[in-house]
Formats: C-alpha cells, structure tokens, sequence
C-alpha cells in the first residue's frame, strides 16, 4: 500500500543529516552480498580485511530477519521483514520472484535520484523465466544477472540478452562478475550505485582455478554444540534429525573447506572494485556494505544448512567503509544491526527521500553518535522445502526465544549457554522469562506468517489462498516479469 506513491518519493533529493546537500556530489555506493556466508568466515579474506574492515568498521551483532537466500535479498533490496515484502521463502505460494514487488527498491530509489545503476550476479530465486524473456527489473541501468546462480556452465542475462558461459577456467563466475563490476566502475560517469552478488560460497562452492589446494590443513569444526549428542529438549524437527555418521562428517569438513576456498576469488573480487574505485577518484567518498544473505550451520545441532533460528544460521558478516562519511576505521558498532537496516542506510547517506522501511539508518551507530537502539529484533520463517517448521522468534543479546507453529517452543540463556545447548522452555523457574517473551513475540510478529499458530484461518485455507495467489503470479510473471500480488 505504501510503496503507491513510490514514483513520487524516489523522485525528491533532499538533504539528510550527515548526508549529501543538492548542491554536493551523493557518495557512490557499494553493497557486497555473498550468498551463504558465515559471519566466523572473513579471517580468511585478507583483502576484505585490509581493505574494508581495518579502514571501516565490523558489526560483531549482524543477523538477517529470514535466514534463507530469497527473502534475505527482498530485505536488502526494500529495507522491510517478509511480513512487509510478502517474500517468505524460496518458492510460492509467498514466495520467490513471483512475489517481490521490485517497483520500489534500492535501485529504483537511487536511479530516480540521478544515480547510474548496476547489478552483476545474483538477483532472486525464481527469476530464471523472467531472464530468459528478457526482463530487466525496474531502476538498474546494467543488468548482468545471473538466470541461475553456478561456478560453471551458466547463463547470464546481460541487459535482457542471454549469454552462455561454459566449463574454461576463464567462465569462472566469480571472476567474470568482478571484471565487469570493475569495468561498470571505470566507465560510469556521475555518482554510482553497483551491486556485487557473487554465488560463493554457496554449494557446491567451486573454488576458482588454483584455489582448490587451499586450506588443506584447515583443522574440522568441532564446537560444542557439533553433532549436539542430547537433543531430547529440542523441537520435534531436530529430534528427527540423524546423528552425523563418519561419511557425513567428511563431506560437511570438505565443503566448508571448500566454502573457505571460493571465497578467496571474492576477495580478489573485492580487490578488483576497491582499486578501480581507487583508480576513478572515487574511493574516498564511496560507501561500500560487505554482508551475506544468511550464515549456514556446519554440523551445529546436527544440522547442515539454513532457514533455523540458531545463531550460526541468523548471523552474518556485516562491514561498511566509507572514507568521507564520517565511518570510525577499526570500529566495532554496538549493534543489533539487521540486513533490513541496509537500505535506509544507504538512503540516508544518499540524502534521498524513500518510502518507510521496517529497518533504520545504521550511519548513527557507525559514527559513534548517541542514539537509541532496538534491544531485540524478530526472526521469522515460513516452512518450505526443508523440515522446519513455520516460527517467529525473538534474538536480543541476553537470549533466543522461538515458538514454532505445532507451539514447541525454545529458551535459550546466550550468556550462559552460547552455544544454544540447553533448551530452558519447559525447565522450571523459566515461567517469568517466558511470559515476558510470549508478549514481546506477539507485539514484533505482527502481522504473523501465514497459518501461524491460531490467527483466525485454518492453515488448509492459507495454503488454498496461497495456491490461487501463486496461480494469479505465474500467470502475471510470464507476461511482464514480475506483479504486485492483490492485498499487499
């Protein structure tokens, strides 16, 4: 609803605090989005940490709102929770492509306020139909996306045309998407806005052509809550989970290996647009946003992929540098800072005038000014293709509280336990804490996912509803790309 008088907002440059006047040249603007990497990770990325975190500050408190690719881009690109951007997961009904409303995002913002746009790499899942027809989602002026996301043999829509790319070790994606992101750079006049959305380290995680020996004396991750040995207290969906046989264990340490590995073409990646922004005459004044869509568990609860509401999962790396605006080299913000915060960010620091967003501007905390700060945030899930259950969640820096859609629920003391061991929900002396938490969920999960627990309609009607609605897009999505689904 809010997002109707979008043309006329993005359309007003107006000065912000601290941020650029009418009369001054906007800052570029750099986001960096890998796609499933862990916030323990960027130790091995000398680059990054050269370049970004020892001249920029590190968030050690950064998580998304939806640990899962699809709806954690939704979130960067508006600045708003799933419950706004109607993107719950990575397939329909309530979720893909189909359903994000891309009339009003980051690149539509900052094109109607004169910026060069460009995106290189990842969009959303779902988007291949879309790609192949040609479509070039509303506010980008270079589009080099992928149709779908891989190392080798992939197809990239450059501008609405398709081009293929094969097994040489010249297609490495990764590479290919950094050369042109640098050359976006170099050949831009007047201030720019470039997205850099490689697919590493996702599985399989490929490493680039003479990465693949690297880290072989990587020691295996064994935390304390790795292959978790009593998971009597955990919700039913963990219960069910296997312990991790021997042949387990090898493939989950050879992909994090891996995972290490392909990360090292991203960080020459980094290396490639720092020195072209360097290059340009750009540096000093470009704010640059290194995150990821979500972390990835490694074995944490016997658990091996995303979508949970434990820490490894939730948590991302989050760094921003930004020479002129004001950014303390070497700091470490107190946070929470969420990915929905990442595009009023970069509104205010534009100085541009946007629609209201669930998240806020973290250019206060990342200047050191005084301000008051969210002391816990809302994680939410919509199941899908994995066994976990539709959740809501509250995370503050004291404790994890979830309750899922079948009522299980879990507490978890993170000062004391912050490995997410001991599941305190049904432990006696719990009741107050509880309470209090029930209540906090039910004021943040609003609105809730749909059928979660008793919101007034049977999950069975949800389910008929999302399938019409699911039905409704695809039709809409094969004639123009995208569609703003009825009642958003």
């Amino acid at each position: 609803m809010r997002r109707a008088v979008v043309a006329v907002l993005v359309a007003c440059v107006l000065l912000a605090p601290g941020a650029a006047s009418a009369q001054e040249r906007p800052p570029d603007v750099v986001v960096i989005v890998t796609d499933d990497q862990r916030y323990d990770t960027v130790w091995a990325m000398p680059t990054v940490r050269a370049e970004l975190i020892d001249r920029g500050a590190r968030f050690r408190d950064a998580f998304v709102v939806n640990a899962l690719c699809c709806p954690s881009r939704s979130s960067i690109l508006t600045g708003d929770y799933s419950h706004t951007t109607g993107v719950w997961r990575q397939s329909p009904p309530f979720g893909r492509f189909e359903w994000f409303d891309d009339s009003s995002t980051l690149a539509t913002w900052l094109h109607g306020a004169g910026y060069t746009t460009g995106l290189f790499g990842k969009y959303l899942d779902g988007y291949q139909h879309a790609a192949l027809t040609g479509y070039v989602p509303p506010g980008w002026d270079r589009w080099v996306a992928f149709v779908h996301s891989a190392y080798y043999d992939y197809k990239l829509t450059v501008d609405g045309r398709v081009e293929e790319h094969g097994s040489a070790p010249s297609d490495y994606s990764t590479d290919v998407l950094a050369a042109g992101a640098a050359d976006f750079i170099r050949s831009t006049d007047g201030p720019l806005f470039l997205g850099f959305t490689p697919a590493a380290p996702h599985a399989p995680a490929i490493p680039a052509p003479g990465d693949e020996g690297a880290f072989a004396d990587l020691s295996p991750w064994r935390p304390p809550s790795y292959d978790e040995a009593d998971v009597s207290d955990k919700p039913e969906w963990v219960r069910a989970l296997p312990p991790i046989a021997s042949a387990r264990a090898a493939a989950i340490d050879a992909f994090r290996r891996n995972q290490y590995r392909s990360l090292l073409a991203v960080d020459r990646a980094v290396g490639e647009i720092v020195t072209a922004l360097r290059d340009t005459g750009r540096l000093d004044d470009t704010l640059i946003i290194f995150t990821s869509d979500n972390g990835i568990a490694w074995g944490e609860h016997r658990w091996t992929k995303k979508e949970a509401a434990f820490d490894e999962v939730i948590r991302v790396p989050l760094v921003v540098r930004w020479d002129a605006g004001g950014v303390v080299p070497g700091a470490h913000p107190q946070g929470p800072a969420l990915n929905i915060d990442i595009a009023p960010t970069i509104a205010e620091a534009a100085g541009i005038v946007t629609p209201a967003t669930d998240g806020r501007s973290l250019l206060p905390l990342l200047r050191r000014r005084p301000v008051p700060w969210r002391e816990d945030f809302l994680v939410e899930h919509l199941a899908g293709t994995n066994p976990i259950p539709t959740f809501c969640a509250v995370r503050s820096r004291g404790s994890m509280y979830v309750r899922y859609s079948d009522g299980e629920e879990e507490l978890y003391d993170l000062s004391s336990d912050p490995s997410e061991l001991d599941n305190l929900a049904a432990e006696p002396g719990s009741e107050d804490v509880l309470r209090d938490l029930r209540g906090r969920l039910e004021t943040l999960c609003d609105p809730p996912p749909p059928g979660y627990l008793d919101d007034g309609l049977d999950t069975r009607i949800w389910w008929a509803a999302g399938v019409l609605l699911a039905l409704f897009a695809l039709v809409a999505v094969r004639t123009r790309g995208s569609v703003t689904i009825p009642g958003r």
